[in-house]
């Protein structure tokens, strides 16, 4: 039997729907790229699901994480405004709000703005849930507020007393930037789901950059938000980085921070990087996870309610 009842897969099919006419009324093109990929984007993170070479030889081909790269080799191409919902994979992700196979809503807008786009995912969610505004809180404004600490200078010492003054007992032996990863899920998203509503968190510390470009400060700060609403996380977005060397080398640093794990390295993906040489426009973009928008519209607890046949049914 499907794990989701008919009446949530009436919703859910009743919010794609919706959100494709959203996107037609702003003559955004939905495209299509392919599920498998040769070489997924690097990141210590998220493990991509291996897959034998379809086409015989010895190389392992992927599930894509993210449609991210082939859509930027169509905005490269010239396509303008696209989107484009698919499903994804990530290795490993199971549990309340994660299953390893996920429905993902991705968007790129040329010559847009980080605030433009924002603007947009505001209009888009709150054309499905009951949403009237949303708050705008910078990564060290959230920390200063939530932990009373800045995460841009502040010491693994002034971290583990900030974590220590939250009622929190932290794993021993986490680096700073485990640190800040732990005080950002069980203080500031725990926060943000006790006040509930719409809150845009934004310009991430350097090392998070991804795929976005810099805001050079003081400090400097990647150019990068999230969407939370009653505090899950519910869209990552960028204002798109557009230097193929720059790229290359976040690549090439996120394999050696794999190595370090005692992760494979990833291959790099030479079209992608050979569609940022030839030239992508200036844009920005998000990802958006559908599901977890079906969970919040339709007020199921888990992801697996909202889902025919998670990964244990499968």
């Amino acid at each position: 039997m499907p794990a989701a009842s008919l009446q949530r897969l009436a919703a859910r099919a009743g919010l794609l729907a919706k959100t494709r006419a959203f996107f037609a009324a702003r003559q955004v093109l939905e495209v299509e790229t392919p599920l498998l990929c040769s070489a997924p984007p690097a990141e210590n993170q998220i493990e991509p699901l291996a897959t034998l070479s379809p086409l015989g030889g010895e190389e392992s081909y992927y599930l894509i994480t993210s449609p991210e790269t082939a859509m930027k080799r169509l905005l490269a191409a010239g396509s303008g405004a696209i989107y484009q919902i698919c499903h994804t994979f990530r290795r490993g992700e199971a549990g309340r709000l994660h299953n390893p196979e996920f429905t993902m809503l991705e968007w790129y807008r040329p010559h847009w703005s980080m605030e433009q786009l924002m603007a947009e995912v505001f209009e888009l969610v709150a054309s499905h849930l009951p949403l009237t505004e949303a708050r705008y809180l910078t990564f060290q404004e959230a920390f200063i507020q939530y932990c009373g600490v800045d995460p841009f200078v502040a010491s693994l010492e002034d971290l583990q007393q900030a974590a220590h003054g939250q009622g929190l007992q932290p794993p021993t032996n986490l680096t700073r930037e485990e640190l800040l990863d732990f005080l950002l899920t069980f203080c500031i998203e725990v926060g943000f789901g006790r006040e509930g509503g719409a809150i845009f968190l934004t310009h991430y510390p350097v090392n998070r950059a991804a795929m976005a470009c810099i805001d050079p400060g003081p400090p400097a700060t990647a150019r990068r938000f999230e969407l939370y609403v009653n505090g899950l996380e519910l869209a990552n977005g960028y204002q798109e980085l557009t230097d193929a060397h720059e790229q290359e080398a976040r690549l090439q640093q996120a394999n050696q921070e794999r190595q370090t794990a005692g992760l494979s390295p990833l291959p790099l993906d030479h079209h992608f990087l050979a569609a940022l040489q030839a030239g992508m426009p200036p844009c920005s973009g998000v990802a958006l996870g559908m599901d977890r928008l079906v969970m919040l519209a339709t007020g199921a607890n888990r992801l697996s309610e909202v889902i025919n046949f998670p990964v244990d049914r499968c």
